[in-house]
């Protein structure tokens, strides 16, 4: 399957609230398996929807990269149920090539969604792949990992982040 070309921050799309998708059909499918060719060109961990310019709720998440027993996951519709906990770790982002910061987000999340088959299935993660959740859900929201800086950081990566959007 064809790549996409990921969204680089700048593009009105990433501040945008993804639509809810309808039905999974051949459409979905063909997106889902776009966007898999993509994150692994890409060598990332995750990829929303609207990172490669499609406004649709879906994300997906491949740890095989730190774990060899992981496989690609898909969260179509997904919905946050709940957090716990509080950590910090280091956060970069394919929209945001060569930016890499501190992000503290909920330790533990629990998600809600449905997967390519059309299953509705309920996970709890923590660690790197409730991270990787919590980093994806917000890209469906509009929002971004740089909205989770200090003011301080921002204005030290206003520089990058202006080069960044004039690029895109």
């Amino acid at each position: 399957m064809a790549t996409k070309p990921i969204v680089i921050y700048g593009d009105p799309v990433l501040r945008e609230r993804a639509k809810p998708i309808e039905k999974i059909d051949q459409d979905v499918k063909d997106l889902v398996a776009s966007m898999i060719a993509t994150l692994k060109n890409a060598n990332g961990l995750g990829l929303a929807g609207p990172q490669v310019g499609v406004s649709a709720r879906l994300f997906i998440v491949d740890l095989s990269a730190v774990d060899l027993t992981e496989e690609v996951r898909v969260f179509i519709n997904p919905e946050i149920l709940e957090t716990n906990g509080h950590t910090s770790m280091e956060e970069g982002c394919l929209s945001f090539p060569g930016i890499f910061q501190r992000v503290s987000r909920p330790e533990e999340v629990k998600v809600k969604a449905t997967d390519l088959d059309g299953n509705e299935f309920t996970l709890e993660a923590s660690g790197i792949l409730g991270r990787a959740i919590l980093h994806e859900y917000d890209h469906l929201e509009g929002k971004l990992f740089i909205d989770y800086l200090s003011s301080l950081s921002r204005t030290l990566l206003k520089g990058k982040l202006k080069r960044l959007a004039q690029a895109s």
